[in-house]
């Protein structure tokens, strides 16, 4: 049996093309079929129609870098799931076995109108380990996920030098950190060889998930995300990146924009945040809502995060909106949290607008997201009501995903 839901009535933000003026969606079996103004597309027999007259219909909104799940809110060091610290190249873990579905984050994504998350290890690791892109409701991990790996979480600068010199052990310097990098992408060039080698000899391989992972960043199969703020760390980023010709995409990137033409020469994407938070440390002494707008008028390609739950995630769309205040332009802050770390972390066959073809991730909202007085009404995953904000109590309610009527 076909399940088809049809959102109509309201003002249709693709991202990827022109505003529609009483537009509408279709979803059919989870995936868009349709988008288009109100009198061009029929609304097929049986299916379910939701009228957004006087909203906003926009696509969910990506998180590209956030610890939901892994970081639990409210349940103290049980909840701590993002940071081994005991392995300086921690390459074979994966966040995808460390969250939660029930962590509180999910709901508080919802609200806020994202129904893609990038969940990541923590930075104190040089290596912290690999990344996974998932729906912001479910009842398992598996269920939820959009891409395992999205990418391999790696740390430059302030956090594994300090939790590895607490430790007394390598490594404890900036060169210290750089080096267990280079060596765990020296070992997998050698492990690459001889694996390629024992498969064309036909002779035994004793493989390791360590080597496995980094192999396919060798081979640009996987991104690598690099958390740095400082300049110079940065540029060690690039240094590295070119040394071994994988695909770095900067995460936070505080001090990006000293650095920014740079950037944009070397076509290097920056995932920018998070925004709303003092200057606890060194590292994020340049932290500014003005810098999202200086990078991307240099030309880099830019997302924006709230690295949650250091900012709540649902924070998301007002970073997007205060930046727009304090100078990036409306259009780009939107991208900013749709396409853009969407095709940074290649999920966008799947998420990040509305288009035939991708999934039916479809939030309504009483006005401009960029506004900070709208909010989102209702949301959609893969075309199941999932969310919806009850005026009459002013709470946000969310669809219980273990009892599915």
């Amino acid at each position: 049996m076909t399940d088809q839901l049809v959102i109509t009535g309201g003002r249709v933000v693709p991202v990827l093309g022109d505003p529609i003026e009483n537009g509408t969606v279709v979803v059919t079996d989870g995936r868009i079929t349709a988008v288009g103004p109100a009198a061009d597309v029929p609304v097929p027999d049986g299916a379910t129609t939701v009228d957004a007259a006087g909203g906003w219909v926009l696509p969910g909104f990506v998180e590209a870098h956030a610890h939901v799940g892994i970081g639990e809110e409210g349940i103290g060091w049980e909840g701590r799931d993002y940071n081994e610290t005991t392995d300086p190249n921690g390459a074979r873990l994966r966040a995808a076995d460390g969250i939660n579905p029930a962590d509180i984050g999910f709901a508080d994504a919802l609200s806020g109108g994202i129904t893609t998350v990038v969940v990541k290890p923590g930075s104190a690791n040089p290596i912290g380990g690999q990344t996974v892109a998932v729906k912001t409701w479910g009842r398992t991990v598996d269920e939820m996920i959009v891409r395992d790996p999205a990418s391999v979480k790696s740390a430059l600068g302030e956090n594994p030098k300090r939790v590895y010199s607490e430790q007394k052990k390598l490594p404890s310097t900036r060169l210290g950190v750089a080096a267990v990098i280079r060596d765990a992408f020296l070992r997998a060039q050698d492990y690459r060889y001889g694996r390629d080698y024992a498969a064309a000899e036909g002779k035994p391989f004793t493989r390791d998930a360590t080597y496995e992972i980094l192999v396919r960043v060798l081979d640009r199969e996987v991104p690598w995300c690099q958390h740095t703020h400082r300049a110079d760390d940065i540029a060690t980023a690039i240094r590295l990146s070119e040394e071994f010709g994988y695909r770095l995409v900067v995460n936070h990137g505080t001090e990006g924009h000293l650095i920014a033409d740079l950037l944009a020469d070397k076509e290097i994407p920056v995932v920018i945040g998070p925004l709303f938070t003092s200057r606890s440390k060194v590292e994020v002494k340049e932290r500014s809502l003005r810098n999202p707008g200086i990078l991307a008028r240099a030309g880099v390609e830019i997302a924006l995060t709230t690295d949650h739950p250091v900012v709540p995630i649902e924070f998301l769309v007002y970073q997007a909106a205060l930046s727009v205040k304090e100078g990036l332009d409306p259009d780009v802050a939107l991208r900013s949290i749709t396409t853009n770390p969407a095709r940074m972390l290649a999920l966008d066959d799947r998420v990040g607008a509305l288009a035939p073809g991708l999934d039916g991730d479809v939030v309504i909202w009483s006005g401009d997201p960029l506004d900070v007085r709208n909010r989102a009404l209702r949301v959609f995953v893969a075309g199941r009501d999932v969310y919806r904000f009850d005026e009459s109590s002013g709470v946000g309610v969310v669809a219980d995903p273990y009892h599915r009527g």
